[in-house]
């Protein structure tokens, strides 16, 4: 497993593919794309999982983790969200946070992260935010 930045654009096909398949690919590109830093995890030269980080001051949103279906469940994602929390740390910055899917609250929780109770719906997907302070 190989964790390396690459460009906005490199996320754009897991994002539709896991996240919004019933929408247009543009639905998933995000207007601040190029202000962010993207990480993909790749096994055997194939991107599996993808995240994007935006920092903003002393605290870094990470927004459209996914990994690829056939992927999913082996550790994959939860290597990206231990590469991005080490990034924060080295970057001192004193905050990480995410709209989490309210179904899968439990593995933010797994990294320390808690609920805000800040919960909000966006295309019929039920939100919560979740933090973790350094």
């Amino acid at each position: 497993m190989i964790i390396i930045q690459i460009s906005a654009s490199d996320t754009w096909q897991i994002r539709h593919e896991v996240m919004w398949p019933d929408h247009p690919l543009e639905f998933v590109q995000l207007d601040e794309d190029n202000e962010g830093i993207h990480f993909g995890v790749y096994l055997e030269e194939k991107l599996v999982s993808i995240v994007s980080c935006f920092i903003t001051n002393d605290e870094m949103q990470f927004r459209k983790l996914a990994t690829l279906e056939n992927y999913q469940g082996k550790g994959i994602a939860s290597a990206l969200i231990k590469h991005i929390l080490q990034l924060a740390k080295e970057k001192e910055l004193k905050k990480v946070w995410c709209n989490a899917r309210t179904n899968k609250k439990s593995f933010y929780e797994n990294f320390g992260m808690k609920d805000t109770l800040q919960l909000f719906s966006k295309a019929g997907q039920d939100y919560t935010i979740m933090e973790i302070y350094f």
